[in-house]
């Protein structure tokens, strides 16, 4: 009998994680269980106005989660599809927070799909206790010297912190 030995199972979660939040850690380390690695992607074409550079953006979640075995950040640009592909993954990993994220998340599932029928979508629903936080939220409240410190990972609050103009709180 032969035995086969598995390929070894890449998911690519992407974002544009401006910034990366506590939200995001918890599901990039759920991943991590599914997957042998998990490549956190951020984009640098997106139709947001981003507060944070690609690069700051990239900086930030590196450093955030150095410590978590099996996880590579990198930025990209173009389509998530030929990323996911180039990256030597057919699998995308998407967060749910609540049925409103779903319809959102679903159209994008099935246009990758459209793109690239090899491409798979898995969604991961969040922990109950980041339902309701976002990056956006987070950034309004820290624009406003909100207190976010157990919302996002330290980097990330150091970077908020400067960028807004605000002393550590």
């Amino acid at each position: 009998m032969c035995r086969t030995v598995p390929k070894k199972r890449v998911g690519v979660y992407p974002g544009t994680f401006d910034p990366l939040t506590n939200g995001h850690l918890s599901l990039i380390m759920r991943a991590t269980a599914i997957f042998d690695t998990v490549i956190v992607a951020i984009a640098a074409d997106t139709t947001k106005s981003p507060l944070f550079t690609l690069e700051e953006r990239i900086s930030l979640a590196a450093e955030s989660v150095k410590n978590i075995p099996g996880v590579v950040v990198e930025g990209f640009e173009g389509l998530l599809v030929d990323y996911v592909l180039k990256s030597g993954s057919h699998t995308i990993i998407r967060g749910l927070r609540a049925v409103s994220d779903f319809e959102y998340e679903f159209q994008l599932a099935l246009m990758n799909r459209k793109l690239d029928r090899e491409i798979q979508t898995v969604f991961l629903m969040t922990d109950y206790q980041w339902l309701y936080i976002s990056s956006t939220i987070v950034k309004n409240v820290a624009s406003l010297n909100g207190n976010v410190k157990d919302l996002v990972p330290p980097p990330v609050w150091t970077a908020l912190r400067h960028k807004y103009g605000f002393d550590e709180k």
